[in-house]
């Protein structure tokens, strides 16, 4: 067992770093309270090769390992889990589910210009009556001969109105149930293809989430991604990797709380000394940081496995339960550590905290991870 990053993933993780703190930080009370998406900053991304990380050169990506992956989204997510989710939705989601199962005029046409950063694209997944039970999709896609004629509303959609690339995941055989599930290529702008309101969120406040309505929106054959069927295998595996994404997020939004209250506790004093003195703060940050570098090494152990070409399926679902639950109970103390400055904008945590909660949620929930967990271990 190595627990050393190599020369390359050091000079990377300092980068995120560097641009979380001169880049995403400024501001992002202001984009948090008014909802704004961060798109100077997510072109800055784009530019710095943080928005096809894994992508091969070959389709202009960075062609970089999972494990950097998880160490930009870990210090970005310290600062600004908006524009850092971004990032693991245009990674996980949308390039690679592109480069492992698109076609090579899929790979030309869309994976080129989001894997460099010129555009970005959206996962298009979840629906009113199908989140955790994406076997229930609700909208559909005739096939038409050379066409598919798409119907249907998703909902909760990351880079709702910002994207240019759409993957949609649709039922074209219901008597078929989950084998007849595809997933097409939709472009931004087709016709009868409309985007409802931004929504008005707890937390990742900046981050673009819409609902996308599809009204017989003709989507060309060659806009399939894979074989007729194949859509929610494709959705599946391409959530895989999402999750350690996400994993990586919750660990980064942990890490950003409990940096900040230990800077704070060494600084505020009470009864005559720093608050860390007082052994109910310390033995919190001795639970935070212990939490913490449980969850890490969770993260980096599913990121490994992926770069190893090894399966990743439990370990990735055991990164996420555990990273977004240590997310939650950190950030949670964070702001009890901070007391009353806890509780208002500036000092950061109170932000960091509701933006917690989502990734025990999004890319499946707590509960879908135990399921994904049990089968495996019972198998």
């Amino acid at each position: 067992m190595l627990f050393q990053l190599t020369e390359e993933q050091l000079m990377i993780q300092q980068a995120a770093r560097d641009f979380a703190q001169n880049e995403l930080k400024p501001g992002v009370i202001e984009r948090d309270e008014h909802q704004k998406f961060p798109t100077e900053q997510v072109q800055k991304l784009g530019e710095l090769g943080f928005l096809g990380m894994m992508v091969s050169e070959k389709y202009h990506g960075s062609g970089m390992d999972a494990m950097s992956y998880v160490l930009v989204m870990e210090e970005l997510s310290k600062i600004d889990a908006s524009a850092s989710v971004v990032v693991s939705v245009n990674n996980s989601l949308v390039c690679y589910g592109l480069e492992a199962y698109g076609s090579e005029a899929q790979k030309e046409k869309y994976l080129k210009p989001l894997a460099s950063g010129a555009q970005i694209g959206a996962f298009c997944l979840s629906e009113p009556e199908a989140g955790s039970d994406a076997t229930s999709q609700q909208t559909t896609a005739e096939d038409k001969g050379d066409y598919y004629l798409l119907n249907g509303t998703k909902n909760w959609i990351t880079n709702g109105s910002t994207a240019s690339t759409y993957l949609v995941i649709a039922q074209t055989d219901r008597a078929l149930k989950h084998k007849g599930i595809n997933a097409f290529i939709v472009e931004k702008g087709a016709t009868g293809f409309t985007i409802g309101p931004k929504e008005n969120k707890l937390g990742i406040r900046g981050s673009d989430t819409h609902s996308l309505m599809f009204n017989d929106v003709r989507v060309p054959k060659e806009n399939r991604i894979g074989e007729n069927g194949f859509g929610f295998t494709f959705a599946m595996k391409t959530l895989e990797g999402g999750r350690i994404g996400i994993a990586a997020q919750a660990l980064g939004i942990a890490a950003g709380a409990y940096e900040m209250a230990l800077s704070y506790s060494k600084e505020r004093k009470s009864f005559g000394k720093p608050i860390s003195e007082h052994q109910a703060v310390a033995f919190k940050l001795a639970d935070m940081a212990t939490n913490i570098e449980a969850a890490r090494l969770l993260v980096y152990k599913a990121a490994w496995l992926k770069d190893q070409g090894l399966s990743y399926t439990l370990a990735g679902s055991m990164a996420k339960l555990y990273a977004s639950k240590v997310a939650m109970d950190v950030t949670v103390e964070a702001v009890q550590i901070h007391g009353g400055y806890g509780f208002v904008k500036e000092y950061h945590v109170e932000r960091l905290m509701r933006d917690a909660k989502i990734t025990q949620i999004y890319e499946g929930t707590s509960e879908i991870q135990k399921l994904v967990i049990s089968r495996d271990i019972l198998r």
